[in-house]
């Protein structure tokens, strides 16, 4: 039991410590490899070992018309809307900015779920927490924030990441109503190979194959992302998920924009000014209060059970 606990620990530690540094790989993959091929060779990759896992784990992969149109669009959504936002927006956006505008995501799910016909209302303190955080992201898009890096192809990339957040929350709430019976691995592995085929079918129809060269510094980035970024974090995910609670398991989000912030600073040499560190505390102080609203909820419709059981 305690060799469990200490290994769900080092999986949640593995979790915020390396999808934080995604966003610097990617950075850093960019300068070579256009986007959408980025994509596509992470993923397809990253998919076709999962998916290999899970059947040889013995895992159902499923292959029903229905749920694989599900695992497409989810797929689609996810991947080749929501990662590849970040990936095109990197091309200009330095990477820890773009892990501030991506913190912005628990803001959209909020959102998605206020529309739902039985999804959680927004309250008044996840009204201001909300107002806070896009708040913060309109902070991050001005000169005084962006330094350098400011320009309308800046102002293009944040947009882009917030419609790509968007897009991996609805993701993310298709999956979990139209995927229950479909097993975690195999259903994340089917999403990235989706996902990763979309993005190949875009970047070869477009000529990016033209622009596609490999330096051993963008090699090294694209092989991190693909094996370290994708197949061990997300297992570490799997792992911890199944391990810890979902309210210690979410200050993940907390944790990520913090390290890739530290780490474009300190190897990218990334501007770091006094109003993009407000606009962090601004943006995270407003994820704090969405978060906590949801957490307050969840114990209070949890409490009848429990008496109920005690009874």
């Amino acid at each position: 039991m305690k060799h469990e606990r200490a290994l769900a620990y080092a999986a949640f530690a593995t979790v915020c410590l390396v999808w934080g540094t995604t966003y610097l790989a990617i950075r850093i993959a960019v300068e070579t490899i256009p986007p959408f091929l980025l994509t596509a060779i992470r993923f397809v990759i990253a998919g076709l070992i999962m998916t290999a896992f899970a059947s040889w784990r013995g895992e159902h992969v499923p292959r029903d018309s229905r749920t694989l149109a599900n695992l497409a669009l989810i797929g689609f959504l996810m991947i080749t809307v929501g990662n590849l936002a970040v990936v095109w927006a990197e091309q200009w956006v330095p990477s820890g900015l773009a892990a501030l505008f991506v913190a912005s995501a628990p803001f959209w799910m909020a959102i998605i779920e206020a529309f739902r016909r039985t999804g959680e209302r927004v309250d008044l303190q996840s009204g201001i927490g909300m107002l806070m955080g896009f708040g913060g992201v309109a902070m991050l898009v001005t000169p005084h924030a962006a330094g350098g890096a400011y320009d309308v192809h800046f102002v293009l990339g944040a947009l882009a990441i917030q419609i790509g957040s968007l897009c991996w929350q609805l993701g993310t709430v298709r999956g979990k109503y139209y995927l229950k019976n479909v097993p975690l691995m195999a259903s994340a592995g089917m999403q990235m190979l989706f996902g990763g085929a979309f993005c190949a079918i875009i970047g070869f129809s477009i000529g990016e194959t033209s622009r596609f060269t490999l330096t051993p510094r963008t090699f090294g980035a694209l092989v991190y992302l693909t094996i370290v970024g994708s197949i061990i974090a997300y297992s570490a995910y799997v792992y911890a998920m199944a391990h810890i609670r979902t309210t210690k398991l979410s200050l993940y989000a907390y944790i990520n924009p913090v390290v890739a912030v530290i780490l474009g600073w300190l190897i990218l040499r990334e501007e770091l000014t006094w109003v993009s560190v407000v606009a962090m505390i601004v943006i995270l102080a407003g994820v704090a209060l969405v978060q906590t609203t949801g957490l307050r909820r969840t114990k209070i419709a949890e409490a009848p059970i429990v008496e109920k059981s005690a009874a």
